[in-house]
């Protein structure tokens, strides 16, 4: 099922090629597991929106909600937007945290449902509240329900429950299975699991089901798969291969062979980020590494940007030294658009592809065609790729240097004959250091959580919203309809009294003193790689 039928139809602009949907979290608690969940959740969240809310360019999450669902369901968040509201979010976390002091009950059979369509209320109230087009762009909403439950057994539970629910605007409803244990195998390359599909025979809107580990690590990967774009409304790039025996179904007009593929980052950009090494430049700037493959892509919404392939080069021929920019990830296109057995046949000619040039070791030499052609008497400058193959399903893109921005370097052969002293030294210092087969970053933290939560207080330690978020705030109680709130839960904070916990630690409400200084990202042992797209 293709959910993207819900949203707009317009054309992606730059905004929505960063944009995902609104989000509505329901926390699903029940004793005794919510113990050993608790501290890992809250921890995963703080650091997601400590990365969210500082991210610069268009927000990647327009609105966030919380719900918790105890003994009735209760919205200890509603929908506000993410940029600029970390003091809320913070505020939130912190309730949520509180909870494992408090006690949790097993929740009522009803109260799952509940917090569903009462989210669901709730984002149309925002949504008529909004201008036209804000209200346009925030035309459907994505509903994730964690719980540590059977997740099948809450399937079958929604599905009987909401059978007489409008779901209309619900893009995609999902339901989050958090187990024990450690993960097995974590691949960078696939850092989400794919979510195993339990489609549903009587709602109008699947179900889908996942299972996550209770870990910080893997809970933190999941919610940071809400920054990637998987919006199915557009396909966005076009790989054109030569081609002179090929079907119609993948021809265009120049005889080439089209695949059409998705385009998905491999990390987030430092220059997004304050205060990170790569801080001073910003998306928009020129010189920044952002302003490559995937701006162009942005840029382009009225046809899709193209790469044709020039050649095909050795895999040991190129120097990695060549490579500039971020890498992006190429793989096929599931936009909704396209009939089903052109996005079957797509899917074929591109994991073919991948096939093909794995087999051969080779790489792929690309150009990158212009958007547009103001001055046909001048050719506009061009950007080169290259286009690596992987043991998954998946192309990675980087792009090369050309001769114009070739600098002289004259790197001399290393000689064969090595002082015997210089040798020994050094191979005894080599020695004594740890060697471990590949890279893997989730054992690798820069403690960049804590210095991005720290900017955003000021220095008295207070957490200050900016002036778009109050006046977020001063929207939300004009609602003719407010979140149900259970008599027995304690009322959201005001606005005014919300605090860091670092502020907390004296309140004769149990609650521990949060120092993000403090904090330490567990390692993850994996036996997984992380160099799927390697230079031979």
């Amino acid at each position: 099922m293709h959910h993207g039928q819900m949203a707009s139809k317009r054309p992606s602009n730059p905004t929505q090629m960063y944009q995902q949907p609104p989000r509505l979290l329901i926390v699903h608690i029940a004793l005794p597991s919510w113990a050993n969940v608790c501290s890992n959740l809250c921890e995963a969240l703080q650091n997601f929106f400590s990365l969210a809310c500082s991210l610069m360019g268009p927000s990647r999450i327009p609105l966030f909600s919380l719900y918790i669902v105890q003994n009735q369901h209760e919205c200890i968040l509603p929908f506000v937007q993410v940029k600029g509201n970390f003091a809320r979010l913070q505020a939130c976390i912190s309730e949520l945290r509180m909870l494992q002091r408090e006690g949790c009950f097993r929740p009522q059979g009803t109260s799952l449902q509940l917090a569903i369509e009462d989210g669901l209320q709730q984002f149309k109230q925002y949504s008529r509240h909004m201008s036209t087009g804000a209200a346009l762009t925030y035309s459907s909403l994505e509903i994730t329900v964690l719980t540590s439950q059977p997740g099948k057994e809450v399937v079958k539970q929604l599905e009987e429950g909401l059978k007489d629910t409008d779901l209309v605007r619900i893009r995609k409803l999902q339901v989050v299975e958090i187990t024990k244990g450690a993960l097995e195998c974590m691949n960078s390359a696939s850092p989400v699991e794919e979510p195993s599909n339990e489609e549903s025979s009587v709602l109008a809107t699947d179900i889908d089901l996942q299972t996550i580990d209770s870990d910080i690590v893997s809970m933190e990967i999941f919610f940071k798969a809400w920054l990637h774009n998987s919006g199915t409304d557009q396909e966005h790039i076009h790989l054109l291969l030569p081609s002179w025996s090929i079907s119609n179904i993948s021809r265009t007009r120049d005889d080439s062979m089209c695949l059409k593929c998705d385009l998905q980052e491999r990390l987030l950009s430092p220059s997004l980020l304050p205060g990170t090494a790569d801080g001073s430049l910003r998306m928009d700037d020129p010189k920044g590494d952002f302003s490559t493959l995937y701006q162009m892509v942005s840029q382009s919404p009225a046809s899709c940007y193209k790469l044709r392939v020039i050649k095909a080069l050795k895999s040991s021929g190129v120097c990695e030294s060549l490579t500039y920019g971020l890498p992006f990830i190429l793989r096929p296109t599931s936009c909704w658009r396209l009939e089903w057995d052109e996005l079957e046949t797509n899917q074929q000619h591109f994991h073919a592809l991948c096939h093909s040039l794995l087999k051969r070791e080779w790489l792929l030499l690309a150009k990158g065609e212009p958007l547009n052609r103001e001055h046909k008497l001048r050719e506009p400058a061009s950007t080169f790729y290259v286009i690596l193959p992987s043991h998954s399903p998946t192309l990675l893109v980087k792009a090369v240097a050309t001769r114009e921005l070739m600098l002289p370097s004259p790197f001399p052969l290393l000689p064969e004959d090595m002082p015997a002293d210089s040798l020994k030294t050094v191979e005894s210092m080599l020695d004594d250091l740890e060697l471990e087969s590949t890279y893997n970053p989730l054992e690798v933290w820069s403690h960049l959580y804590s210095h991005l939560s720290s900017t955003f207080a000021n220095p008295h330690g207070r957490f200050h919203p900016s002036s778009k978020s109050r006046a977020v705030r001063k929207v939300l109680p004009s609602f003719p309809v407010m979140p149900r709130m259970p008599e027995s839960s304690s009322p959201v904070p005001h606005p005014k009294e919300i605090l860091p916990d670092i502020l907390w630690k004296n309140r004769p409400m149990g609650r521990e003193a949060f120092n993000p200084r403090q904090r330490k990202l567990q390692p993850l042992h994996s036996t997984g790689t992380f160099f799927a797209w390697a230079f031979t």
